[in-house]
């Protein structure tokens, strides 16, 4: 099966020890990581390509993606993390701007007077659901600091999640994650690391390389 493009938002607030992300319970009858804890994210969409937005994303997170796709491809990936993230928490990483009637996956984030802030978004991890899983997913992993989002407090999306919530490093890494959910949430939080983490299956062996 052909892994199918996905992007993820990683969300953070607060520095140092009092640091804290945002990590949402799937629901117990989901095909895919039922039960586990997750970040925000999901399946790139056709629309999300063609939606507007405030900001271009910054010149290093341009530059890194545009290695491995295009540019309209790279832009579908950044804005399908931000839609994901407002439908299943009802968070939006957006700026203000006029209300906007548009079709399809768009319309109640634009109704509601916002557009996508692209700019907030760093790119810090890519990985590839290994084959032979029921799901796979070529997934890009983005972080963005919670002081970019219009919206005070989640609110999950009763299909998607069972609980959000916003938790320190520890009881999130305490949480019952999928081996590359806990994997990620490190590196996203390593500010000393080198190197985007990219982690696949060559062969039958997992391989994590820095980007």
């Amino acid at each position: 099966m052909r892994p199918r493009d996905a992007a993820t938002l990683i969300l953070t607030r607060g520095t140092g020890v009092r640091a804290e992300v945002l990590m949402g319970r799937r629901a117990a009858g989901h095909v895919f990581m039922a039960g586990k804890w997750v970040f925000p994210g999901g399946r790139v969409d056709r629309a999300d390509g063609r939606a507007a937005s405030a900001s271009d994303p910054t010149g290093e997170t341009r530059a890194r993606l545009e290695t491995e796709v295009g540019a309209y491809r790279a832009r579908a990936l950044m804005l399908a993390a931000v839609r994901e993230t407002f439908e299943e928490t009802g968070l939006r990483l957006a700026r203000p701007a006029p209300p906007a009637g548009v079709a399809g996956p768009w319309r109640e984030f634009r109704a509601g007077g916002a557009l996508p802030d692209l700019a907030a978004m760093s790119y810090v991890a890519r990985a590839i659901t290994p084959p032979g899983r029921s799901r796979r997913f070529d997934a890009r992993f983005f972080r963005a600091d919670a002081s970019a989002l219009m919206d005070d407090r989640p609110r999950p999306a009763a299909d998607e999640l069972e609980d959000v919530a916003w938790l320190k490093a520890d009881d999130a890494l305490s949480r019952d994650l999928a081996a590359i959910t806990r994997f990620v949430l490190n590196a996203a939080l390593d500010d000393r690391a080198e190197g985007l983490p990219f982690v696949r299956q060559v062969r039958g062996q997992h391989r994590i390389e820095r980007l």
